[in-house]
């Protein structure tokens, strides 16, 4: 797999959303419950930016419509989604966030 840093572990706020950019690709980039997670930043449902919702219990949420994904899986809770968002492998070495576009799910 090729690790591309994406920004500082330092930098990232408990529960608060970082988007980036990797080739092209929006990404956000959560650190939640002792973890460090990368999700497809776009909805599946709305086309929207997950990285402008609220993040709690290891989940994201949509601000537009209200649905949420699992940080882990991708896998929406609940309606109006239906269908995943890729989640993509995290490394963390020293202070760097490195992510792969190699998709997990």
């Amino acid at each position: 797999m090729n690790y591309v840093k994406v920004c500082a572990l330092s930098e990232l706020e408990e529960n608060t959303p970082k988007r980036v950019e990797l080739d092209g690709t929006p990404v956000s980039i959560v650190s939640t419950e002792g973890e460090v997670f990368a999700i497809n930043d776009i909805c599946s449902h709305a086309n929207v930016s997950l990285s402008e919702g609220e993040v709690d219990d290891c989940m994201i949420e949509c601000w537009l419509h209200g649905s949420a994904f699992d940080l882990r899986t991708g896998k929406p809770s609940g309606l109006p989604a239906t269908r995943p968002v890729p989640v993509y492998p995290v490394k963390i070495e020293g202070d760097d966030v490195l992510v792969s576009l190699t998709q997990e799910s």
